[in-house]
């Protein structure tokens, strides 16, 4: 008779369980972004989070955290509990990092494999900028003024084998011009140091210098795709200029593995509903960061082929001694 009642107690209190476990529904959900405001992540991560809202029912916290062009926050997804409620808005740098800090001869922070790609949402090839009041007009310029003065003109970036130190190492690879690195803490200061005159040139992902562009405080001189930008169709590309060169900086969103299957599959979902959401759609477009979605399969086959090319990249540029 106990073994019947402990069984049907357990029948009745099955729901119950079942409702509990549901997500999301515990707690409000945190989306990291592995740099400061005003960066590709974080002008992705911000409407991506409002329009996630909407369709999960639940808040959704945007936690920026720097360090390392973007280890910092990585490695701390990567090693985050698995129960959805931590979430990653990673750029392109995501599975440059783990292969640079081998090459440095340093034990990685995280590895590719503690993380599971759920989306991609954009990518955008990086752009060449200068400040318009230079007298660097086309990239002809700004390679031979380097080549005249090696290690003399400097640029920011987002940190050390960021998204946007790595393609200006492949360019000065391809161009044989010797420029200066300054890393900063992420795109958006990386922005500002150029700007306030702090630094002569950047990379950057399209949608944080389209603005100063337009403005005409910043001038683009080229793009590393494999055609021009529709935000900015004046600008030729390094190819066009005869330069092998082409990076992409992508924005995907990341889960820690081990996340259950049906909370990534809710969230696939999900994701597919706010990227045709109006207002998402807008913002990006407003910010020149035209949406590129991928589900989850298709994801996983882009995101492997990059890191298999980014981890050639990084062998090619090899160690680099970071300045104190």
């Amino acid at each position: 008779m106990k073994v019947l009642l402990s069984f049907a107690l357990l029948l009745l209190l099955s729901p119950f369980a079942t409702a509990q476990e549901a997500w999301p529904n515990a707690k409000p959900i945190s989306m990291v972004v592995a740099f400061p405001p005003g960066g590709v992540a974080d002008l992705t991560g911000r409407p991506m989070a409002i329009a996630l809202e909407k369709i999960l029912k639940q808040k959704i916290l945007i936690e920026n955290k720097p360090g390392a062009g973007g280890g910092v926050g990585n490695a701390y997804v990567a090693r985050a509990k698995p129960d959805g409620y931590t979430l990653l808005m990673a750029l392109s740098s995501v599975s440059i990092i783990p292969e640079a800090d081998k090459v440095n001869g340093k034990t990685p922070s995280y590895t590719l494999d503690q993380l599971v790609p759920v989306a991609l949402i954009s990518a955008d090839p990086t752009v060449l900028v200068v400040r318009s009041e230079t007298s660097y007009k086309t990239v002809k310029d700004f390679v031979d003024a380097a080549k005249a003065n090696p290690g003399k003109i400097n640029y920011s970036s987002s940190g050390y084998y960021g998204a946007l130190h790595t393609p200006m190492e492949m360019f000065s690879i391809a161009t044989g011009a010797k420029l200066f690195h300054i890393p900063y803490q992420g795109g958006g200061p990386a922005v500002t140091a150029l700007l306030g005159g702090q630094v002569d040139a950047l990379a950057s992902g399209p949608g944080p210098v389209v603005q100063h562009i337009k403005a005409g405080k910043l001038r683009a001189l080229a793009s590393w795709g494999d055609k021009r930008h529709p935000a900015l169709p004046d600008v030729p590309t390094l190819k066009e200029l005869g330069i092998d060169n082409e990076f992409y900086i992508w924005a995907g969103l990341f889960a820690p593995v081990g996340t259950p299957e049906a909370v990534i599959t809710q969230l696939r979902a999900a994701v597919k509903q706010a990227v045709a959401d109006p207002q998402f759609k807008q913002i990006m477009e407003s910010a020149g960061q035209p949406i590129q979605y991928l589900d989850q399969a298709d994801f996983r086959v882009f995101y492997d082929k990059d890191a298999k090319k980014m981890a050639d990249v990084v062998k090619q540029i090899g160690k680099v001694e970071e300045k104190k």
